[in-house]
């Protein structure tokens, strides 16, 4: 079994009655994560076994992901999935090109100015559509929210933890 596993989405509800399922989505990969024949695996709550699922249908609908799932055509084989989180292992986690990252290796990272300041550390992201954003918790200040774009973020070394930004004007404020 795997050692690692990664959290691609939250299944929050069913959808309809043909066993499709109503997923929050956690993974920056959504399109590729779900297509049909992929393997996913929910843990219900509270448990550390994963029940092995095969994708069968993916399409989005309302910000959700609905998906269905191999020989599950029922709202009653997977009522019991509610609350769930769907996972990967690390095996599953492809190459990815220069310049991109997955969300679990930028979590965690300490966020610096271009001039040496330690702003924060990154503890989540949000999936806008347009363009991430990150959210930096700062030492006795609220949450910062720094749009992961170009102009912004300089550097990001995933080895050393470290972001390097140029604030652009008003957001340390």
């Amino acid at each position: 079994m795997a050692e690692k596993w990664f959290n691609v989405g939250k299944i929050v509800n069913t959808h309809g009655v043909k066993g499709e399922v109503r997923v929050i989505s956690k993974t920056d990969f959504a399109e590729e994560r779900y297509e049909p024949g992929n393997k996913l695996y929910i843990f219900k709550d509270g448990s550390n076994d994963p029940i092995e699922v095969v994708v069968d249908n993916h399409r989005v609908h309302k910000n959700f992901d609905l998906l269905t799932f191999k020989g599950m055509n029922s709202i009653q084989d997977v009522e019991q999935f509610k609350g769930s989180l769907l996972k990967v292992d690390e095996n599953q986690l492809s190459e990815l090109d220069e310049g991109e990252f997955y969300f679990h290796e930028i979590i965690g990272c300490h966020m610096y100015t271009d001039q040496g300041e330690e702003i924060g550390k990154i503890h989540e992201i949000l999936a806008t559509g347009a363009n991430d954003v990150w959210i930096v918790k700062r030492n006795g200040d609220k949450d910062l929210l720094v749009p992961y774009i170009k102009d912004i973020v300089k550097e990001i070394n995933i080895e050393e933890k470290k972001v390097i930004i140029t604030p652009m004007e008003g957001l340390l404020d």
